[in-house]
């Protein structure tokens, strides 16, 4: 019998633009290939929170998207920072990003706070950063996805980036070179595009680590020989798909 891992898409109806969907679509699809059962809990305000949670993706949505989720999402920070905190892996997208992080002033002057999980804040200028980008991990190697926002976030001191970028103008604010954030095993990023299916290498590790804590470790040992070729078809249309995006500005 397959191990079950349980996935929340956080907020679907008002928070995913730019194919944000996507993400949860490659890890179920992934995890489905390494053997294992997803069960995917979409997550809306005023639904009740499901029992077990491996694994939490939220994307991105306008200003007013955000404003439409905001009680919900206040009325579970306290279990949203506790769950990050105990290591629960996550990645938030844009939107999302911006609100797990300490508050969001929008162009117009209206703030939003956010629940503090990373060390950031966002505030909104009239200019957008739009376009295919390539950032530089540590961990990820060269992370490709595609950002379009025009809040400029700054990270406080000592918060990990998810990565770095060479151009001017990008990235998390524009002027740091910093691109998304890294807390406990939450990852914040303006990547849409979507990001997962390109990038592989993140996807693995949202699954590796939401699998261990789990089960205890990562086992394998239920793929098929079908299952494996059929992943690494799908890594091979990623790299085909990052080549693609990267050498397109847009």
């Amino acid at each position: 019998m397959s191990k079950i891992i349980d996935i929340m898409s956080l907020y679907p109806k008002d928070m995913n633009i730019y194919g944000d969907s996507g993400n949860v679509l490659t890890v179920s699809r992934r995890l489905s290939l390494y053997g294992y059962e997803p069960v995917i809990h979409q997550y809306n305000q005023g639904d009740d929170w499901p029992e077990h949670v491996d694994l939490i993706l939220g994307g991105g949505g306008q200003d007013t998207g955000q404003k439409k989720i905001i009680d919900d999402f206040y009325m579970r920070a306290e279990l949203l920072r506790s769950l990050a905190a105990d290591g629960t892996p996550m990645l938030m997208i844009c939107g999302l990003y911006q609100l797990f992080g300490e508050y969001f002033e929008t162009v117009d002057g209206t703030r939003l706070d956010g629940i503090g999980v990373i060390g950031a804040y966002t505030v909104g200028q009239n200019v957008r950063m739009i376009g295919n980008l390539v950032e530089h991990s540590d961990q990820f190697c060269d992370v490709i996805g595609y950002e379009n926002h025009s809040g400029q976030t700054f990270l406080r001191d000592g918060v990990q980036p998810l990565g770095t970028v060479d151009q001017d103008g990008r990235g998390n604010n524009g002027e740091d070179h910093t691109e998304g954030a890294r807390v406990h095993n939450v990852i914040g990023t303006y990547m849409h595009g979507s990001l997962l299916p390109k990038n592989p290498a993140i996807s693995d590790f949202l699954i590796e680590t939401a699998v261990t804590r789990r089960y205890g470790t990562f086992d394998t040992s239920d793929q098929t020989p079908e299952q494996a070729k059929e992943l690494a078809r799908l890594d091979q249309v990623a790299t085909n798909a990052r080549k693609a995006a990267a050498e397109r500005p847009r």
